[in-house]
């Protein structure tokens, strides 16, 4: 597996991944409906690189040299934290992808951009992300309420990885 920026190149496969129903019902519509809406989508991932020095990620499967999914740190204007991110494609669902990615960016946040806590949110409803949050050392802490008024939960570290 491989971790790297996203690149503009990257849209037909981001345009896919955002339109799953997975996505669509646990993350919600991004409005990404044509390859102009994923390079706009791609373009503030890239723009996240540059001011903050992280962002989302393309996750590549080395062996095939296809893209499975994003991963990465998040800053989000409505959370004190920096979070993790992941989305996976569904063909790739239940093959460790993702715990594998989201350890790797937890370690270089933790480690290479010192960050002090990095914590976790998803839909409340999305038990797949529940459980790999856990896996990850997280713990529910609270529920919280998004500007759009959807219902996430908050999930803060136990411990940092090693």
């Amino acid at each position: 597996m491989a971790i790297q920026e996203l690149e503009l190149g990257d849209a037909p496969f981001i345009l896919e991944l955002l339109n799953t129903p997975q996505y669509i019902q646990f993350i919600g519509d991004k409005n990404v409906h044509c390859i102009k809406d994923a390079e706009a989508n791609i373009q503030e991932r890239i723009d996240s690189y540059t001011s903050n020095g992280f962002g989302l990620w393309l996750v590549t499967l080395k062996e095939i040299g296809a893209p499975v999914g994003t991963c990465g740190l998040i800053k989000r204007d409505t959370l004190e934290d920096v979070d993790i991110g992941f989305a996976f494609h569904p063909d790739y669902f239940k093959k460790g992808y993702a715990y594998e990615a989201a350890m790797a960016c937890l370690r270089y946040g933790y480690k290479k951009l010192a960050l002090s806590k990095i914590v976790g949110i998803t839909d409340e409803d999305n038990q797949s992300s529940i459980k790999l949050l856990e896996k990850l050392g997280l713990q529910f802490e609270k529920e919280l309420e998004t500007p759009d008024s959807k219902k996430v939960l908050l999930f803060s570290p136990i411990k940092k990885p090693d």
